[in-house]
């Protein structure tokens, strides 16, 4: 199977990007402490990632949040729903890992939650980032916890400037 890579230069440094034919398979950051997946087929180049990189470019620049391209995540069926559930924070928004236990119907499986969300291979895309623990204290992250503190800091400087959707009249308090 051919796989694709391309080093993408952010504010956090060099972060690896790896993809199928089907999809982005790994966004992984300079500090990442997981293996890259590899493959003997490995295609350096940049062209099966140009949507990702300018998604990538205007997150970074602070233009956007929001990501939309195709995804090739391999993992269990647990890890899939937890990475699922991931993409349901909204930017500038935290989870603690008992919050998202429950947000997929395993309300005491925090600690599965987290094995999970510690195994996401796509960061900031799938915003594994956004889980914090139960005291609001920054936890484990596998690009490191510097990286963790920027990209929620970033995320909150975004959403502060998005401006608020208005409520229907039916939701408005009186």
């Amino acid at each position: 199977m051919k796989q694709y890579r391309h080093l993408y230069d952010s504010p956090l440094g060099a972060i690896t990007l790896t993809a199928s034919e089907k999809g982005l398979t790994s966004l992984s950051l300079p500090t990442y402490k997981y293996d890259i997946p590899s493959s003997e087929q490995e295609i350096t180049t940049r062209s099966p990632f140009n949507d990702v990189i300018a998604q990538l470019d205007g997150y970074f620049s602070g233009e956007s949040v929001q990501f939309s391209v195709p995804l090739d995540l391999l993992g269990t069926a647990f890890q899939q729903q937890v990475w699922a559930a991931l993409q349901t924070i909204p930017a500038g928004e935290t989870r603690c890992y008992g919050d998202l236990a429950a947000d997929i119907g395993k309300p005491s499986a925090s600690r599965a939650v987290g094995a999970a969300n510690g195994q996401n291979p796509i960061a900031i895309i799938v915003p594994c980032h956004r889980v914090i623990g139960k005291s609001g204290k920054l936890t484990g992250y596998a690009g490191g916890l510097d990286a963790k503190a920027w990209l929620l800091n970033h995320e909150q400087a975004m959403a502060a400037n998005i401006p608020k959707q208005p409520q229907d009249a039916a939701t408005r308090t009186r």
